[in-house]
């Protein structure tokens, strides 16, 4: 007999997903294969075999196999594997016509919150689709329709970072506060008891497995069986009620049939009730939050074995499972009670006749309570697995009637059952709620009073458990939420921040997140990355070097810290920094560009040249290995080259600042003065506060002697850079050009306690004191300029001899 196909095809289709889902991705291309060789009309078939390839980093692949031939219909998982291969093919209007074809199937779906151990949304949704479309209109340069697609993307989930990030890095000013806000639609995507209810292979609640792995763990004889859950309108707690099945139902019924024939022979009529069951039509016991009855109550019934009080479980670990407390507290307060009569519950007659009637042998006949002339229990009926606690001797003295009541429980104790007789109840271990089943006096009590643990068999006894239950409060998934986003609002700030350039608020963002998070490469990255732009290459040093520590395997971001070693001008650690990276990622970009910075540092322009064009090769969008390369090519004074690769990088990302003050920099060699400007400028706009782009508009006006104008600039600079000595230096020229000394002498001794090692400061010092006239001052500071720099001793010397023939036109005027 021939396999009916669909079912043929179902069984391929979880056998692609089994290994999809373990990472075995050659075996789930082999079964793909398979099942598009037996339906290859599907288009289901033919997402999975393109899925497979894509996973695999195939995008030819799934490319070819995820478009839709003429007679195949718009699948939404197809359309999305072909879009995404688009994407890494740069095939852009492709995956944009696929997508926008396929928004109908698109367009109104949720999938976040359905995610779970064992339950999977397979197709994209409608935050997942417009984040890939958006990154194509991007791709294309075509940001009116990339931020629409984007700010889609946000509003139907808030958790979608690659869309956030991608405004960011476009310019767009985001407002965050309504990005990453609560809502109750999107909260109610992650009810778990909705999404589980609404999947039937969903996943089982936690505490309910609990529930039902402590009833069976109690018993090693009784295999577990899958249990129903429900809220009885007579009780206050949520219990456990295992489903009926064929052999239980027999059990049932031969207990139903041996309970009528012992209440015949025992009541005086025939109607008395069984031992263990309410008569019928009785109303059931009101059972307390601790699991006690308010009455005497019957013994459990069968089909509730193994049940227990527990809480709902929705998003709520699952309960520590364990014993009672047996130890000394307990010993200490049975004695107390059996020395104290007064406290004794069974001294009262009604209870002791209420148990005493209860009781029944391991063979189901009742016991007859012990005689009082004292002669010896049986030893069938002094049966008890529990350890019982020594009498001291203080009991000696207690009333006859105390001792008589322990010792009528102690025989009245029948033998437990193992295999679950329809006479004696069986109890799991406690869990939640049902927290104290012994009576509250510490005696011990019929098994038919009140719920107790399982005793383990003779043969396997162990000590009870010696924990203390610990009930899970309960989590809210609006307050996990609520602290979810909030965490995100923070994290975004940064990002935003630091994306506008603003470096110091972007810190102050970044240093608001618990430390947890402080301490997690990505953040530590983005920190770093604010210093550099700051100019505070040593704070920027420290904290990648603990990004290096917490993930050494990490490599982006590495171009930068490269570049931070470059300026500290550490050659060593930037040498090993890079061989390192090398050596443990041959194609990876990042780590060429490092290895460039190590052959720049060492004044090897070529071999570096060669490094940043084998980056370029592994990631041809990566705008700094271009900007690298075009500073080698000026280095080498290729100015042409230089302006090309530039170009290149600009046409890569547009907010590259780096480009723009590249080309400029080429203009300035070049005396373009008018263009460098122009570049300078549409730098700053991207980068407002970059100390050096501010002190190089500065220079450029400086050379075009506009002195005045370019004066602000050095100050807004130095503002930014108060440790920078080459912008403070050029500041202080400006201020002794437009006559103002007192303030350049101001700055320049500020300078000399940031660089004492520069002659240049000494020699303005010297300039700066002749011209105020204190000739001693001005030899002593062109002296010291003379020893720290001797190849500049030509123009020292000539201001030395202005000094003396100065003095020689004073003493002429005045003889």
């Amino acid at each position: 007999m021939a396999p009916n196909s669909a079912t043929v095809a179902a069984l391929l289709r979880q056998t692609v997903h089994y290994h999809l889902d373990n990472f075995a991705y050659d075996s789930a291309i082999f079964f793909a294969e398979r099942l598009q060789a037996y339906d290859p009309r599907s288009s289901e078939s033919a997402y999975l075999l393109s899925l497979c390839h894509f996973r695999l980093g195939d995008s030819r692949s799934a490319y070819e196999i995820s478009k839709p031939p003429g007679f195949r219909g718009v699948h939404l998982g197809c359309a999305f594997i072909f879009a995404q291969a688009c994407f890494d093919l740069e095939k852009y209007k492709d995956g944009i016509t696929a997508l926008e074809k396929a928004r109908a199937l698109w367009a109104t779906k949720c999938s976040i919150g359905k995610h779970s151990a064992s339950s999977r949304s397979p197709y994209p949704d409608a935050a997942a689709c417009s984040c890939l479309l958006g990154k194509l209109y991007r791709a294309l340069d075509d940001k009116k329709k990339a931020v629409p697609c984007f700010e889609e993307a946000l509003k139907a989930n808030p958790l979608m970072w690659d869309a956030f990030t991608a405004l960011c890095d476009m310019g767009v000013n985001v407002r965050i506060p309504n990005v990453f806000r609560f809502n109750e639609p999107f909260a109610r995507n992650f009810d778990l008891e909705n999404s589980t209810a609404s999947e039937p292979n969903g996943p089982e609640p936690l505490q309910r497995k609990a529930g039902m792995q402590s009833a069976s763990e109690s018993d090693p004889f009784d295999a577990p069986r899958p249990a129903t859950y429900h809220m009885d309108p007579s009780r206050n707690d949520l219990f456990t009620e295992p489903a009926p099945n064929d052999l239980m139902a027999k059990f049932a019924a031969a207990h139903s049939r041996y309970n009528g024939n012992q209440g015949s022979r025992n009541g005086s009529d025939g109607m008395e009730t069984p031992t263990g069951s309410a008569p019928v039509g009785a109303p059931e016991p009101q059972v307390s939050r601790l699991g006690h009855p308010s009455e005497p109550p019957q013994a459990p019934n069968r089909r509730t074995r193994g049940a227990q009080a527990v809480e709902p479980a929705i998003f709520e670990p699952p309960p520590r499972l364990g014993g009672y407390r047996l130890g000394s507290k307990r010993r200490e307060r049975t004695q107390e009670q059996a020395a104290d009569p007064s406290t004794d519950n069974w001294s009262k007659p009604t209870a002791i006749s209420s148990v005493t009637d209860r009781k029944r042998t391991a063979s189901g006949h009742p016991v007859q309570p012990r005689p009082a002339n004292g002669e010896e229990p049986r030893r069938s009926a002094r049966l008890n697995v529990l350890p019982r606690p020594p009498a001291s001797r203080a009991n000696a003295g207690a009333t006859a009637l105390g001792t008589t009541a322990t010792r009528e429980l102690r025989k009245a104790r029948p033998p437990i059952s193992r295999i679950g007789r329809p006479g004696a109840a069986v109890v799991g271990r406690v869990v939640s709620g049902n927290r104290k089943p012994i009576e509250e006096n510490g005696m011990d009590v019929d098994q038919a009073e009140a719920p107790r643990f399982k005793e383990p068999p003779p043969m396997m006894q162990a000590p009870p458990p010696k924990m203390t239950l610990v009930e899970p409060e309960p989590v809210k998934i609006d307050e996990a939420l609520r602290w979810i986003l909030e965490l995100l609002k923070k994290m975004a700030t940064g990002y935003l921040l630091s994306s506008q350039f603003r470096c110091k608020d972007a810190l102050a963002a970044f240093l608001s997140l618990p430390r947890s998070h402080q301490d997690t490469p990505w953040v530590l990255a983005r920190m770093g990355r604010a210093q550099y732009e700051q100019a505070n290459y040593a704070e920027a040093e420290k904290l990648f070097r603990r990004l290096r520590m917490l993930a050494p395997t990490r490599h982006e971001d590495m171009e930068v810290y490269s570049t931070v070693l470059w300026h500290l001008r550490k050659e060593t650690d930037l040498s090993f920094l890079a061989h390192e990276l090398v050596d443990a990622v041959w194609d990876s970009p990042y780590a060429w560009c490092a290895l460039g910075n190590a052959w720049s540092l060492a004044c090897d322009h070529e071999q570096a040249l060669r490094c940043f064009k084998r980056a370029i090769q592994l990631h041809p969008k990566f705008a700094y290995a271009y900007t690298l390369q075009g500073h080698e090519h000026v280095e080498n004074e290729e100015y042409d080259k230089a302006l090309t690769a530039y170009r290149q990088a600009i046409s890569a990302d547009k907010r590259h600042y780096n480009a723009y003050y590249g080309i400029g920099k080429v203009f300035e060699k070049l005396g373009n003065w008018d263009k460098a400007l122009s570049h300078y400028k549409a730098a700053l706009v991207i980068h407002p506060d970059h100390a050096v782009l501010i002190c190089c508009v500065g220079t450029v006006l400086q050379r075009q002697k506009q002195i005045g104008q370019a004066l602000p600039y050095f100050s807004r600079a130095v503002e930014l850079a108060p440790r920078a000595p080459e912008i403070r230096h050029k500041k202080a020229r400006a201020l002794m050009a437009t006559g103002q000394f007192e303030e350049a002498q101001q700055e320049l001794l500020v300078l000399r306690d940031l660089a004492p090692d520069k002659a240049q400061v000494h020699f303005l010092l010297g300039k700066l004191s002749k011209l105020l006239g204190d000739k001693k001052l001005a030899v002593r500071h062109f002296t010291i300029a003379l020893s720290l720099d001797p190849k500049a001793s030509s123009q020292i010397k000539q201001e030395i001899e202005g000094l003396e023939n100065d003095d020689c036109i004073e003493d002429s005027m005045v003889h």
